[in-house]
């Protein structure tokens, strides 16, 4: 066990790595509000899931050890495509300049890592808190959503050695994920509507 548990830990500090150098910055956002930030948040989410899929599955299709070096790069434009979806549906309900790195790590990874909702957002209520955690707090949090991701790490390198099937279920998965994310991002941002309008 602690041998398995050694050989982990590399990949769980790549992935920690990955994901520190995907939010070091907060995406610009390219979209302005609108009258109805909910259904554009849709057609956004929609447009970035089928990128998503078509960038997964293609990076999935080289196989054996080929395509094991193409997991981390995979997770890295994936989750570029989903910080670049929050920050345009950001933008949708006026939020962009408030969006911080922790606001995205949530809206990423709210999802695949149940602990983020409670190391960083808590709801009460119609009022949505998100807490800014410092440096140490952060990277302890970054850690334990290394090891949960890790799980979708082993998955996705098990589908390299079978290419075309393979392709397919990782295509499916960005597709998926992708909407998660901005599922998440606009409960937030509802939520923080309702709250500015409440305070006006």
């Amino acid at each position: 066990m602690a041998h398995s548990s050694l050989a982990v830990q590399p990949l769980v500090g790549g992935v920690v790595d990955a994901i520190e150098r995907v939010v070091a910055g907060v995406p610009a956002s390219r979209e302005h509000v609108v009258e109805a930030p909910a259904a554009a948040a849709h057609r956004l989410a929609r447009r970035a899931a089928a990128r998503a899929a078509a960038l997964s599955g293609t990076l999935a299709l080289p196989p054996g050890i080929l395509g094991l070096l193409t997991v981390l790069p995979d997770l890295v434009a994936i989750w570029r495509i989903q910080a670049q979806l929050v920050a345009d549906i950001a933008g949708l309900y006026g939020r962009d300049m408030q969006l911080t790195r922790s606001h995205l790590l949530y809206c990423l990874f709210r999802h695949a890592a149940s602990h983020v909702a409670r190391d960083f957002g808590v709801q009460a209520g119609e009022r949505f808190v998100m807490r800014q955690l410092s440096g140490g707090a952060l990277k302890s949090v970054l850690g334990g959503v290394g090891l949960s991701l890790t799980q979708r790490v082993a998955g996705t390198t098990a589908s390299r050695w079978l290419p075309i099937v393979g392709a397919a279920a990782v295509a499916g998965y960005a597709y998926f994920d992708t909407l998660q994310v901005a599922k998440t991002a606009v409960r937030m941002l509802e939520v923080k509507a309702v709250q500015a309008g409440a305070e006006a």
